[in-house]
């Protein structure tokens, strides 16, 4: 499990101290006004239990607290998922998602700098990709900060998105190699 430590960052497995915030991020209506849905208490745990068996043997993102308080934020980093015929199986992507309360801070844009360094140079991953719904202008401007660029030919229709939120189904696709990212001088 990734755990990687940045200026005013630490991301780290998740423990179960963090079972209210995630919970929190999950239910929040601001937070994911991009997803079809918010988490009921019982779903949120189900999940939380999910990652933290998960993050055993699988790469899956970091809860993301701020190393001057020790509080959990929300979560940064890289999370291999099977999102055929979309991605192929062994895809490394990077994700956040942040209490609103940390928002407009730079927290995000820092631990993903520090999530593709962990990504290029530890794992030796020879990509990492993005995607978000069209409309998350936050989260894609994020990875353009990043270093990031836009693939347009990839953009998907999200298949786990119900007909019932026909607005949330496109997905944007951005994508950087570690050869870019290293020509970037690590997404800076």
């Amino acid at each position: 499990m990734m755990r990687v430590e940045t200026e005013r960052l630490i991301m780290r497995p998740w423990e179960e101290r963090d079972r209210d915030l995630f919970y929190e991020i999950n239910s929040d209506p601001e937070v994911m006004a991009f997803f079809p849905m918010r988490r009921t208490r019982e779903q949120a745990d189900a999940f939380f239990d999910t990652l933290l068996d998960r993050q055993k043997n699988r790469v899956t993102f970091s809860a993301l607290e701020l190393r001057e308080t020790g509080k959990c934020i929300g979560f940064c980093g890289l999370h291999e998922d099977n999102i055929e015929p979309h991605f192929p199986a062994g895809t490394v992507e990077i994700g956040w998602r942040l209490v609103t309360r940390a928002w407009g801070k730079g927290y995000v844009t820092e631990g993903a700098r520090a999530a593709l360094a962990y990504g290029f140079t530890q794992m030796g991953l020879a990509e990492i990709v993005s995607f978000a719904v069209h409309d998350n202008h936050r989260s894609t401007a994020v990875m353009e900060r990043i270093g990031m660029r836009r693939d347009p030919g990839s953009d998907f229709d999200y298949f786990k998105i119900p007909d019932t939120h026909p607005h949330l189904k496109r997905h944007v696709v951005y994508r950087i190699s570690a050869e870019d990212w290293r020509s970037k001088k690590g997404g800076h």
